[in-house]
């Protein structure tokens, strides 16, 4: 059954890129079906149908939904291209491309998010990278080939990076994860581990845009058409997460490979979460805006991973922190993002400046998107809240067994890290609250007085999207569940 999480979103894009399909009712229909089927693998009712496996040209293409992680990623995957096919509208004469570009990125990022094999994994996020960067070039916004052309080469920069680490790390212990898993367990040797930890945090961190090289990520958001905003930022950008604690975890004791990089990435982090914060606090637009703190929430994530690294693999917090974060931030950026267009073409611009009093001409909008801001910045009792507040326990989880040493009054790198990251709850409240402000309250602007209202359907995605905020920041255990 997996497959057809794969092949239902490609067929779709075959019956509207080839057979003229219409194109909106038809990526309806696909989401649909494997939002269901995705739901009816995950809860167990098929329980005896939760692996695929074939022989493609010589590689394995084994889907496996036995992680928690991968049913979690899964769940992400499908609410997300569910959201962005019923809530976005396409202009006349793009609407094949429109929908096909989420359709895609859906089927990549799911097949990556269910791949026991690496190579596969790997395979099925460049298949995903490809309508991201198309839909830039054509459709986006501002100097989209200038903007298109950066991303191009940075992520296929680090995808090249990337390949070579899974390449030396599989030719040693295996090119799956559960044979990686095995071969650990049997005691075999791995040699040259520093560097290929080294290139997968590379790798894995480019794609995810940890700073420094992060510069890509927020022009390409901007820029981007909505759908690609939403499903690249929502959902793909979380491959290379799920890579580096997939691996942590099938490596074991191995995972000591990434602790000689641990100091240099708790830099890094902080520089998402503390300079990146930063420069989101001073945008002008609200695509910049969104953009920019896509890019510094990934630090926390990081943070987990730095954490688990420290504890040499036994950091249950940091596990489950970073995989509530990730579903958490998907989905409240997605909605975001889905405003982001929605003010757009209401009001034709994006600059907070020019926007003012749009509450009055659109208070559904208003409500929800204050949710998902407050969502955003860690708002208890919406989703992003759990996931934070166990990455901060993480980091002074059991901190006493790290084998990092200890420095500035006893603490280690990590604890000091984990404080100065605290201060990022306090830039994500400023720039969130001030935008909203600034958008939404004071008196009405022109441009917002152009504002006629939602339609049925962005109502209908904007409160689903709403609705699994509410849902996991209120019951973060129907996620957690999957770890037992």
């Amino acid at each position: 059954m997996l497959i057809w999480l794969i092949l239902i979103p490609m067929l779709a894009a075959a019956l509207i890129g080839l057979a003229k399909a219409p194109a909106r009712p038809t990526a309806i229909l696909s989401a649909v079906l494997t939002l269901g089927l995705g739901i009816w693998a995950v809860s167990g009712f098929d329980a005896a149908d939760t692996s695929f496996w074939t022989q493609i040209g010589g590689v394995s293409l084994q889907l496996t939904l036995a992680p928690a992680l991968a049913k979690i990623m899964l769940i992400l995957t499908l609410l997300v291209t569910f959201a962005t096919v019923l809530g976005t509208k396409a202009p006349e004469g793009s609407k094949a491309s429109w929908y096909n570009s989420a359709l895609l990125i859906s089927a990549g990022a799911t097949g990556a998010f269910l791949s026991d094999n690496i190579i596969a994994f790997f395979s099925f996020h460049e298949l995903a990278l490809i309508p991201t960067f198309v839909m830039i070039g054509f459709f986006g916004r501002g100097d989209r080939r200038t903007i298109a052309w950066k991303a191009t080469l940075y992520l296929g920069a680090a995808s090249m990076v990337l390949l070579v680490g899974l390449i030396l790390l599989g030719s040693q212990l295996g090119y799956t994860f559960s044979g990686i898993a095995a071969s650990v367990a049997a005691g075999a040797p791995l040699e040259y581990g520093h560097a290929i930890a080294g290139l997968l945090l590379v790798g894995f961190g480019t794609l995810v845009s940890l700073f420094p090289f992060h510069s890509w990520a927020a022009p390409a958001y901007a820029s981007a058409p909505t759908p690609v905003a939403m499903m690249h930022a929502g959902v793909l950008k979380k491959f290379g997460l799920y890579g580096l604690f997939m691996f942590a975890s099938v490596l074991g004791n191995k995972i000591d490979i990434f602790a000689g990089w641990n100091n240099l990435l708790l830099i890094c982090l902080l520089g998402n979460i503390i300079w990146v914060g930063y420069v989101t606090v001073n945008q002008k637009r609200l695509d910049y805006l969104l953009g920019n703190s896509s890019v510094m929430h990934m630090g926390y994530i990081f943070l987990a991973f730095a954490a688990l690294v420290a504890a040499n693999g036994h950091n249950e917090w940091a596990v489950k922190g970073a995989a509530l974060l990730m579903l958490a931030h998907g989905i409240s950026i997605a909605l975001l993002f889905l405003f982001c267009g929605q003010i757009e073409s209401q009001t034709r611009t994006l600059e907070i400046g020019a926007l003012g009093g749009l509450g009055g001409k659109l208070p559904v909008m208003a409500f929800l998107f204050g949710l998902a801001g407050m969502a955003s910045i860690g708002l208890p009792g919406l989703a992003n809240f759990p996931g934070e507040l166990c990455i901060f326990f993480s980091g002074f989880a059991d901190w006493s067994a790290s084998d990092i040493t200890k420095c500035c009054l006893g603490l280690g790198p990590v604890q000091i890290a984990t404080i100065v990251a605290l201060w990022g709850l306090v830039i994500s409240a400023i720039y969130m609250l001030r935008a909203y402000r600034n958008i939404f309250q004071g008196d009405l602007s022109r441009a917002s007085d152009r504002a006629a209202g939602l339609t049925a359907s962005d109502r209908a995605a904007a409160i689903f999207l709403a609705a699994m905020l509410v849902l996991f920041g209120m019951y973060p255990a129907s996620i957690l569940g999957f770890f037992a």
